[in-house]
């Protein structure tokens, strides 16, 4: 398995960078089942950077509340995604997940993957209620 490493941001060639929201229950709990799988390609990594960790850099032009605001990734080229595109490319380099990813390249479906993404952001602060008091109510 490739070294997953967490707060820092990707300057590799062959890394892809996972921007997320450490605060968020349902983000943490995703973003670990993520980490528990290596990458397709042997000669690539992923980078996670929690990005309330204010020691961790941003990607040029973006802010902290941009990048709280919704799920993205920094590809290997650089180029920040967002969204479900962020999605898309993400479970392209995971096992598992890819056919998820093969479902965003049928035309139209990286559209309609966005809008059930739009919705999904909508509906997360009562998500995130509902997780907060899940965590707190199971014995540690």
């Amino acid at each position: 398995m490739m070294e997953q490493s967490e707060n820092q941001t990707a300057d590799h060639g062959s890394a892809l960078t996972v921007l997320y929201d450490g605060a968020c229950p349902l983000c943490r709990r995703e973003i670990a089942l993520y980490r528990g799988l290596a990458p397709l390609q042997s000669d690539s990594s992923i980078c996670f950077v929690d990005v309330n960790d204010t020691a961790s850099p941003l990607p040029p032009q973006t802010t902290r509340e941009q990048l709280l605001a919704r799920f993205h990734v920094v590809a290997q080229n650089g180029e920040v995604l967002s969204g479900a595109l962020a999605f898309l490319a993400l479970w392209a380099a995971l096992p598992g997940w890819r056919w998820l990813a093969l479902m965003g390249r049928v035309p139209g479906a990286p559209w309609v993957m966005e809008r059930a993404y739009r919705f999904f952001l909508r509906i997360r602060p009562l998500l995130q209620r509902w997780a907060l008091r899940f965590e707190r109510s199971r014995p540690v």
